[in-house]
């Protein structure tokens, strides 16, 4: 029977995060990244302007070997692509390379659960050079993990990969004074059971004075749409959140219909991924051939 395949497709959207969390996604151009070898894709794209240059960080992945990496795009003031470079790498799965500014310097916290742990990393030579500087222990090991400084704390939003619904339907916050720590987790954790809106997929921004933080809708299929979560009362000891609009996958993405779920804030322009599911048997094929080649070296 074919395995059902995720296959994932960035774009970058020519109106900021605010006006999709206000309005949705409307009929907004969209400049789509072209397409790579078949089974590979870029994803969870976040990004951070530099003297009129757009650098697009996004997780590289092929499922040849199952082993995401973290790679850096850069584009011209027109959305023209640049180059491509691979800026991280690790010897565990990199995913959803969350990249922010903070206190002068340029910092990075990708998604590393298989590591066991979550580590933030700060720009030695942006965009290419990276270093790890701390590790952050919370609750559990965090998945998604998704800072935004607010009332005078740094707040971070994410799941822990205990289990696979825990993955995607149980959201936890934690906050701090300074961004390598100490963190407190949340007395309330899991501060929001919901397979719809709990998973973190992109930047939380404060609009309004109201953290507005996009999650994933998982109740279909993963990634299935995005969900705009507005938080009301955040505080050291409280929680309180509403889910607004949702952000859907529209009719002329293509065959990349299947799920949208990364809403990443970059300025005037906002950073998405879409999703097709590959049903072909070809999967079967390329997973035995890994699998081969895993025989071969331990032997």
């Amino acid at each position: 029977m074919p395995r059902l395949t995720d296959i994932w497709r960035t774009g970058i959207v020519r109106a900021p995060f605010e006006q999709i969390a206000l309005h949705g996604l409307g009929d907004q151009s969209i400049e789509w990244l072209a397409a790579g070898p078949p089974f590979t894709f870029l994803a969870d794209p976040f990004g951070l302007w530099r003297e009129g240059t757009l650098h697009l960080f996004v997780e590289a992945f092929d499922y040849r070997d199952r082993h995401g990496r973290i790679d850096v795009l850069r584009f011209d003031a027109d959305l023209r692509q640049i180059d491509r470079t691979t800026c991280l790498r690790e010897p565990w799965h990199l995913s959803y390379p969350f990249v922010f500014e903070a206190d002068g310097e340029t910092w990075m916290l990708p998604e590393a659960h298989r590591s066991g742990g979550l580590h933030l990393y700060r720009a030695i030579e942006f965009p290419t050079r990276w270093q790890r500087v701390a590790t952050i222990a919370l609750d559990g090991v965090a998945v998604d993990a998704s800072p935004v400084f607010h009332d005078g704390l740094w707040w971070l939003f994410y799941t822990v990969a205990t289990d696979r619904w825990s993955k995607i339907g149980a959201l936890h916050i934690a906050f701090a004074d300074r961004l390598t720590g100490p963190w407190r987790c949340h007395p309330r954790n899991p501060v929001r059971l919901d397979m719809s809106s709990a998973r973190p997929g992109g930047t939380p921004r404060v609009i309004n004075g109201c953290v507005v933080a996009p999650m994933q809708d998982c109740t279909r299929t993963y990634g299935g749409q995005a969900k705009l979560l507005w938080i009301d009362e955040l505080s050291p000891t409280t929680f309180a959140s509403a889910v607004g609009h949702s952000v859907s996958p529209r009719p002329d993405f293509g065959p990349f219909r299947d799920g949208l779920h990364t809403l990443s804030a970059c300025g005037e322009v906002t950073l998405i991924d879409a999703k097709r599911i590959d049903r072909s048997a070809r999967r079967l094929a390329i997973d035995a051939a890994r699998i081969a080649r895993r025989l071969f070296r331990s032997v």
